[in-house]
């Protein structure tokens, strides 16, 4: 009997995928294990297994295309198995324009890929950029990444890619940047008063990005504490830490480590708003958000209150690399209880975050700033750095969140206290 399978959930914040390309067409063998496609979820684009050993019969969502998860993707049997009623039959919704075979099948080109229409007046010239191969000079391409760089005349053995092993994907062509504004010297412009622009698909992160956000800004009533922490200590006791050897420790380390040891004390900002409950979270993971071209992902540092700064920094780092690379599994961005974005590296001074729900709270860190300080009623230069705790109303109020805070800056303005636990 065929064996029916369904578009997957490979995320628990996924709601739908796109088939970024099929490994196999309509009468290919296919064996457990084997790749059968290449799934676009909402945070990454990830290769996906068959579970099953046979025939493709069916394919039921062309590539290019987003349906949701548990739609029919596929159907894989017996050579000349009759599929017409499993396929009527089917519980998930069928996708449209679909190949079906009902005879012994013979190799049948997979569908046409759906290429997204991309208005831009002049079409950009290509320029070099890090090329994807291995030592042969092979060049790894997805399927549709192939075809969407030869629908917009782009050379692919100039895209450096982010999927597994280097391979170029749907994504890398979509956000690929043919010129930098210093290579613009010489490039064709629209004539004036021409109207130009650029339009590219929304992908399945940015949706999901945005639909928790609209979620969390406009059913969460958040409220916001600022404080400025002095930070010469925590500068002296760095430079003290770094000078031995070894790993690098990051301000960002120091930061995660003072917030897992505050909430510790201060357990109702370690909750989750879940409706019905408040739940009180005794273990301490905290989220760090992390950029990529496509949006955030905040993968989590677990039990972080009982990690050194070497091993908060190792893992943080390792996050960011595979973030980066699209290698990041559910596991690593589930389970957060507290969140932490810093976009002090980037020069920002201070901010207001969006809880990232179902957390009560998130703390949003600007730079080290050196501006006079009193101190001792005198002026003297100092390190100041300000932080902001966006609370949900619902969990947390305003006094629980301003004592989180002043644990949070004790242990920053005074380091080894932080050390010795």
């Amino acid at each position: 009997m065929a064996d029916i399978v369904y578009m997957p959930q490979l995320s628990d914040t996924m709601v739908e995928g796109v088939v970024a390309g099929w490994f196999k067409k309509v009468g290919d063998k296919v064996a457990s294990g084997e790749i059968l496609a290449e799934i676009e979820t909402d945070k990454a684009t990830m290769e996906f297994e068959s579970f099953y050993d046979g025939v493709l019969l069916y394919i039921g969502v062309g590539e290019g295309k987003a349906v949701p998860v548990n739609t029919l993707l596929a159907i894989i049997g017996e050579a000349g198995e009759d599929i017409t009623s499993i396929v009527e039959n089917a519980s998930a919704p069928v996708a449209k324009e679909e190949v079906k075979v009902d005879a012994p099948p013979a190799p049948v080109a997979a569908p046409v890929a759906v290429v997204e229409t991309i208005k831009a007046e002049p079409k950009p010239a290509v320029v070099a950029a890090v090329p994807t191969s291995n030592a042969e000079g092979r060049l790894f391409v997805s399927p549709l990444a192939r075809k969407l760089a030869e629908e917009r005349g782009i050379d692919i053995s100039q895209i450096a890619g982010t999927g597994e092993g280097g391979r170029i994907v749907k994504s890398d062509i979509d956000h690929f940047k043919p010129y930098t504004p210093a290579q613009r010297i010489g490039f064709p412009q629209s004539a004036p008063g021409v109207e130009a622009y650029t339009e590219e698909t929304v992908s399945q992160m940015r949706k999901t990005i945005a639909r928790r956000l609209a979620e969390s800004k406009f059913t969460a009533p958040h409220f916001y504490l600022t404080m400025d922490i002095d930070m010469d200590n925590a500068i002296s006791t760095r430079n003290q830490l770094n000078s031995v050897g070894g790993a690098k420790v990051s301000f960002n380390d120091m930061v995660v480590k003072a917030v897992a040891l505050s909430l510790k004390q201060h357990p109702v900002i370690n909750s989750s708003w879940l409706g019905d409950v408040i739940r009180r979270n005794q273990h301490v993971h905290i989220g760090v958000a992390v950029a990529v071209d496509e949006g955030l992902l905040v993968p989590v540092v677990r039990f972080a209150d009982t990690k050194g700064l070497n091993q908060i920094g190792a893992e943080v780092k390792e996050f960011a690399q595979k973030a980066k690379d699209k290698k990041l599994q559910p596991s690593d961005w589930e389970g957060n209880t507290f969140t932490i974005s810093n976009l002090g590296m980037f020069g920002i001074q201070s901010f207001t975050a969006i809880v990232n729900t179902p957390d009560s709270c998130i703390l949003a860190v600007g730079g080290i700033k050196a501006i006079p300080v009193v101190k001792n009623g005198q002026v003297v230069p100092g390190n100041v750095m300000n932080v902001t705790l966006s609370c949900d109303h619902r969990v947390v109020d305003g006094a629980s969140g301003a004592a989180f805070l002043n644990t949070f800056k004790a242990y920053l303005e005074n380091p080894v206290t932080m050390l010795l636990q």
